[in-house]
């Protein structure tokens, strides 16, 4: 299979794709800051992971795996020279200066692109038969940034892994909390699908030696015809992740889940109501009880949280996107209706902050 040359666009999240791309041989660049830039090109990516059945987890160093993986500023690279951009930061990061530039220049230039993002880009949503986009662009930070992009040229890959970067470690390492599988949808067409097929095929064969026998590991990306099959975070999104926002804390997954666990199933529930009618298969999404049971493990607070509670004045709104699509069917949940003016309320305070 061919040696492909993949963009990735965000280090930090990323990092955990781009390593595994590299047991393919793939090349891979990470575009990120300048101080992330330095680390990575220095001292390449570390990635460790849960292994199931193992007591340790494994430690993966990109310099020690059969592809190439460099780092450079967002000035430095030209999209025409990949074959492959994954969107790996989050959506208001894609108007910052120099970000903004280079995510126009994918587009003009035609490269396929696929989003690991929590949130969809609009090219994607448009994807979608019969769906009014045009009331959508409110939950963009700038929908603006997405104008230039061929709809079937985006796809969504649904973030499902979790993984951080831990206090107190360098930018270059990630710890992986829930090493579950990319879920990607196909591209319109067959040609760039498959990329993504190749790619699939390339993580699913890696194999890792940690010094005492071959073994298999676990996120795989897994690419799928239905363009619903990403929509299933939507609905732990809503009843985890932006739960975790209180009027005055942030509290971890595992408890907005399990707090009021009936609650979180008539959320979970409602969403993926929403997702069918837009179009998705029940068979497409995850039923609650799996969720619940994965939940019991996310004991820290979600990104959106924390990003809330440390002064964000900006963060993806998967909340208030679904919140719109479901008032697109008249369909509404006061459950859900509540968290969206509670994140309304936490960066309305985080904005009059940042401007005094």
């Amino acid at each position: 299979m061919p040696a492909y040359n993949v963009l990735m666009m965000g280090a930090s999240y990323g990092s955990l794709l781009a390593i595994k791309l590299l047991f393919g041989g793939h090349k891979v660049t990470l575009v990120c800051l300048p101080h992330e830039v330095e680390a990575f090109n220095h001292d390449g990516a570390h990635v460790r992971m849960p292994i199931r059945g193992r007591k340790d987890p494994v430690d993966l160093d990109s310099r020690k795996l059969p592809g190439k993986l460099t780092a450079a500023g967002p000035a430095d690279v030209n999209p025409a020279d990949y074959d492959l951009v994954v969107l790996a930061m989050q959506e208001p990061q894609y108007r910052s200066p120099g970000v903004r530039e280079l995510l126009d220049a994918c587009a003009k230039a035609k490269v396929p692109c696929m989003s690991i993002m929590n949130f969809p880009p609009l090219p994607y949503l448009k994807r979608i038969k019969g769906l009014d986009t045009d009331p959508l662009r409110s939950c963009f930070t700038d929908a603006t940034v997405w104008d230039n992009f061929e709809p079937g040229l985006v796809t969504l890959c649904s973030p499902d892994p979790q993984a951080i970067r831990p206090p107190g470690e360098k930018v270059n390492f990630l710890l992986v909390t829930l090493p579950t599988n990319f879920k990607s949808a196909r591209f319109e067409s067959d040609a760039a699908t498959q990329i993504l097929r190749n790619l699939e095929k390339d993580v699913e064969a890696a194999r890792y030696d940690p010094g005492d026998g071959a073994i298999e590991l676990p996120v795989k990306l897994k690419v799928h015809d239905s363009i619903f099959v990403p929509l299933a975070k939507w609905a732990m999104l809503l009843t985890g992740n932006y739960r975790c926002v209180g009027k005055d804390a942030a509290i971890d997954i595992k408890e907005a889940v399990h707090a009021d666990l009936a609650a979180s199933r008539s959320v979970y529930n409602w969403v993926v109501d929403v997702c069918t009618r837009l179009g998705a298969n029940p068979a497409d999404l995850v039923p609650f009880e799996k969720y619940a049971a994965a939940a019991n493990g996310l004991v820290r607070p979600s990104s959106a949280a924390r990003a809330l509670f440390n002064g964000a004045p900006n963060i993806e709104r998967t909340d208030r996107l679904v919140q719109l699509l479901g008032a697109q069917f008249g369909m509404r949940n006061p459950i859900v209706d509540q968290t969206v003016a509670t994140v309304d309320a936490r960066l309305a305070l985080n904005r009059s902050k940042a401007a005094a």
